[in-house]
């Protein structure tokens, strides 16, 4: 079975998918993963003890990019992979609640948090009539933002663990990793 990527179905196809919606697909994907799927009776504590922040981006494959099997770690994804207070939010709970003791940061080239301004929540203020009431942290240089992300968990009030924290910039032509210095 090949794997088909957003990339090779058309715009605009969303209505011409088997089976009607794109959401539809995926609820018909499920049924047929609920037939086979057997309780792997784990944890929701991570086996590696580590929590991976990354970009939303489709093109990255997480788990595989990083050798990683499903109970291995937390995943907490959002648009660039910014640390922000809800990434905060969510790495306490792993860290306090779930026993997680690293972090691990990935932003990527050519990400589309660096083709975006702060503008955007004035646009979307403008349409709607309503100012959002989150940050977009659009950023232009991925490599100072995971230091800024490596420095938000590491002077966190709330975050047990703190002194095993690396960041990351994922190549989306190589599929590489490039480690970040954090000075």
């Amino acid at each position: 079975m090949g794997m088909t990527t957003s990339a090779s179905v058309p715009a605009g196809s969303e209505g011409a998918i088997k089976g009607g919606s794109v959401t539809d697909r995926l609820v018909e994907a499920n049924e047929r993963y609920a037939d086979a799927f057997t309780d792997p009776g784990m944890d929701a504590r991570p086996v590696l003890q580590v929590a991976v922040v990354a970009c939303m981006d489709a093109r990255i494959d997480l788990h595989a990019a990083l050798g990683l099997k499903l109970g291995d770690c937390h995943t907490i994804r959002n648009a660039g992979g910014v640390v922000t207070d809800d990434v905060i939010r969510s790495l306490t709970i792993s860290q306090r609640a779930l026993g997680t003791r690293r972090v691990v940061l990935i932003h990527h080239t050519n990400c589309g948090m660096q083709t975006i301004t702060e503008d955007f929540r004035h646009d979307l203020e403008m349409e709607v009539g309503q100012r959002p009431s989150w940050a977009v942290e659009a950023f232009r240089d991925a490599d100072q933002d995971v230091r800024q992300s490596m420095q938000r968990v590491r002077t966190s009030p709330f975050l047990q663990h703190t002194d095993d924290v690396r960041g990351f910039v994922f190549d989306v032509r190589t599929g590489r990793l490039r480690e970040i210095d954090p000075s």
